[in-house]
């Protein structure tokens, strides 16, 4: 690949992290998008893969960490689920009750959707890096 292509992929990294962070914050539904927003981070790393082959992406601690990253968003996740489920509420009870006031910072709203979303979000990115990442050490592999 040439140093062009490399330094834009450098450059949009932290892009398609600020731009996953501002479809958690608001997404299309008001509660944020962690399915989407993890998916344009696992774009972001996807993209170093294809500029720099194994060698720097298996550097980052987003790909190093990709195991413990999809675990913490799956437990978080199911705890925001099913937590509800031993208070003798149904699954996926809102905290604050739609009727109650929501804690605010700037548009960011603190309730229990946001909570989920950013347990999907984790696990989906987890898990993409982590896919990712085996078949880039399987081609690796290959041509060794």
């Amino acid at each position: 690949m040439s140093v062009f292509t490399q330094a834009i992929a450098r450059l949009l990294l932290p892009a398609s992290i600020m731009v996953a962070l501002a479809v958690m914050v608001k997404g299309y539904a008001e509660a944020g998008d962690g399915f989407s927003a993890g998916l344009i981070v696992s774009l972001g790393v996807l993209i170093q893969y294809v500029a720099f082959g194994q060698r720097l992406p298996g550097q980052l601690v987003i790909v190093r960490k990709a195991a413990t990253i999809s675990q913490f968003g799956l437990l978080l996740a199911l705890a925001t689920a099913f937590v509800p489920v031993l208070l003798g509420k149904p699954v996926l009870t809102h905290w604050p009750a739609p009727s109650e006031p929501v804690t605010h910072l700037g548009a960011l709203e603190f309730f229990t959707p946001l909570a989920f979303d950013i347990g999907v979000f984790l696990l989906v990115i987890g898990f993409v890096v982590g896919v990712v990442n085996l078949i880039a050490q399987t081609i690796e592999r290959g041509h060794q």
